[in-house]
């Protein structure tokens, strides 16, 4: 009888890696790495925001509650700065009389005048790359100080205006000597920096599909039965936006007023804007933590009338197939 010997076969062995070959690492070890990446980037834009932006905001929320005129140490006083404003300054309520006049009377017009002119702009126009351009150059220049000594030269006693008033035999006044005349003043320039909405006017207005308006000629709609039924409503979602960013940037206008009234808001407080106010308290009085508070208040206004136009949007602003 022979032996057997039973043979086992050898076990199978891995691939063996070539010599010098790297093990692949890890997804997760990976995706660290790529953020640790990205977030070194970001870092001097986090720095910035918390430098510049957080940290400034949250300490003037403590200085509003504070008695702070920038020489001695801040002192607690609570809701005081807020109980004054609103029951003994009466200038503080005359400021925000003055704005939200301001606001009110200036907002509507500019927008009026930027739908009016973007509507005659849309018409075709050769070059309207260049009339474009030269209508918005207001709304880069309304802002400025050249522009704001400018508009004070032409509306004062010798100024431009009255000389052309004076050629019709019309007996001008100083316009922005004037306490009836002067906020009237500031709302033209107001009016007159339209090319920030006008350009985004026209640009809706663009996107307005033309077969809207031969359907409507087919029906026998006139041109202004055509504007209240077509334009209007599909530019709704512009106007609310350019009402939105007016509303908010006319809350914030300083430098006309500071220029024109010579950084009193004079005549008679008559153009005593909120920021010039709060301005001449923290610059001026040196209560820089009465102008804090004032500055909260603001913002809460702003974010007020902003929530109000967002809740009151659905009631008549149109976009596609809801309103």
């Amino acid at each position: 009888m022979s032996d057997s010997i039973a043979v086992t076969p050898a076990p199978r062995r891995a691939h063996a890696k070539p010599p010098g070959a790297r093990r692949a690492k890890p997804v997760n070890a990976h995706k660290r790495r790529e953020a640790r990446t990205a977030y070194l980037f970001l870092a001097p834009w986090f720095l910035g925001l918390l430098v510049i932006t957080v940290g400034p905001i949250l300490a003037s929320l403590y200085l509003s509650f504070t008695d702070f005129n920038m020489l001695e140490t801040a002192k607690w006083i609570g809701l005081d700065n807020y109980a004054k404003m609103f029951t003994e300054d009466t200038r503080f309520l005359t400021s925000l009389k003055v704005t939200t006049i301001y606001v009110v009377v200036s907002v509507p017009l500019q927008l009026a005048f930027a739908l009016g002119l973007a509507l005659a702009l849309d018409r075709g126009l050769r070059g309207l790359s260049f009339y474009r351009s030269i209508y918005y150059l207001p709304s880069l220049l309304g802002g400025s100080v050249a522009i704001a000594i400018l508009w004070r030269k032409l509306f004062g006693s010798d100024g431009l205006v009255n000389a052309l008033l004076d050629v019709f035999g019309i007996q001008g006044a100083g316009w922005v000597s004037d306490p009836n005349t002067a906020l009237g003043t500031l709302i033209l320039l107001h009016v007159w920096t339209f090319g920030a909405p006008m350009v985004i006017f026209l640009a809706g207005l663009r996107q307005i599909p033309q077969s809207y308006y031969e359907a409507a000629q087919v029906d026998g709609a006139g041109k202004l039965r055509q504007f209240r039924s077509i334009t209007l409503p599909l530019l709704t979602p512009i106007i609310f936006f350019n009402l939105v960013l007016e509303v908010i940037k006319s809350f914030q206008s300083f430098t006309q007023s500071f220029i024109v009234s010579s950084g009193t808001g004079g005549p008679v407080d008559s153009t005593l804007f909120y920021t010039l106010y709060l301005y001449l308290k923290g610059f001026k009085s040196y209560d820089m933590g009465y102008a804090a508070a004032m500055a909260w208040v603001l913002l809460l206004i702003i974010a007020g009338l902003t929530g109000v136009n967002f809740l009151a949007s659905k009631y008549w602003v149109f976009y596609g197939d809801t309103k």
